[in-house]
């Protein structure tokens, strides 16, 4: 690998942003691209099923071979409430390679004991996220069902393009949810990202089944992410 090649891949790593180290395995040539670059048309297809699967393999195109080599930032998830679901949702996301972490400044539910393992703010969503900011390859989960703690981060994670956003809630306490929003200038576009109610509807029931519910629906997300958006961006 060439300095150049290795500089731009340190620079995506550090700004958790996706890339490809494309290698033409018959000269040896070989250029780093994100999401929305162009490439030879018959190498298209191949990087983005790179992109959106993470998985590297060799193409064969016109008789020369390339190897298609993505990097992609581990996927975290930001749950905002230590709540039972959380606690179902930890030991499920860990075995998945989802890095988590929790946000909730209520102090009595947020303690080690509750959630040992796992990085754990007893702080308001607001005063974290200014150090640990959101990007596409973040889901935010909000489980608190108080808007004075929720509201705030749901329009940071539309805002940051996060690749899943989601709200535990009735379909009327969503609705009232919608209004405030839009109240703080988001768009019914960026609002109906929201996945709300949370999980996909299986009849999830108890904490470890809605866990279930929301982390199936999470890694759908992750998979069918649309990759112009997160290109688009990565450029603003």
């Amino acid at each position: 690998m060439d300095i150049s090649s290795l500089k731009a891949l340190n620079a995506a790593r550090h700004a958790r942003r996706a890339v490809i180290l494309l290698t033409d395995l018959t000269v040896g040539q070989e250029r780093v691209i994100a999401p929305g670059d162009p490439v030879e048309e018959g190498l298209a297809a191949a990087v983005d099923e790179a992109f959106r699967s993470g998985k590297s393999r060799v193409v064969e195109m016109d008789g020369r071979k390339f190897f298609v080599n993505v990097h992609l930032p581990p996927p975290r998830l930001i749950v905002i409430g230590a709540v039972h679901v959380s606690q179902a949702l930890a030991p499920m996301a860990k075995i998945v390679g989802y890095d988590m972490e929790i946000i909730d400044p209520r102090t009595a539910f947020a303690t080690e004991e509750r959630f040992p393992d796992i990085p754990l703010h007893a702080e308001w969503p607001e005063d974290v996220l200014k150090t640990r900011p959101l990007d596409a390859f973040t889901a935010l989960a909000a489980l608190t069902h108080d808007p004075k703690i929720d509201d705030y981060p749901l329009k940071e994670a539309l805002l940051a393009d996060c690749f899943y956003v989601g709200a535990l809630g009735s379909r009327r306490t969503h609705a009232a949810r919608v209004e405030r929003l839009k109240a703080s200038g988001l768009s019914e576009e960026q609002i109906g990202r929201i996945h709300a109610p949370i999980g996909l509807d299986i009849g999830a029931a108890s904490p470890a089944e809605i866990a279930v519910a929301v982390l199936g629906e999470i890694i759908s997300a992750l998979r069918k992410r649309n990759l112009k958006t997160e290109a688009e961006a990565g450029k603003a």
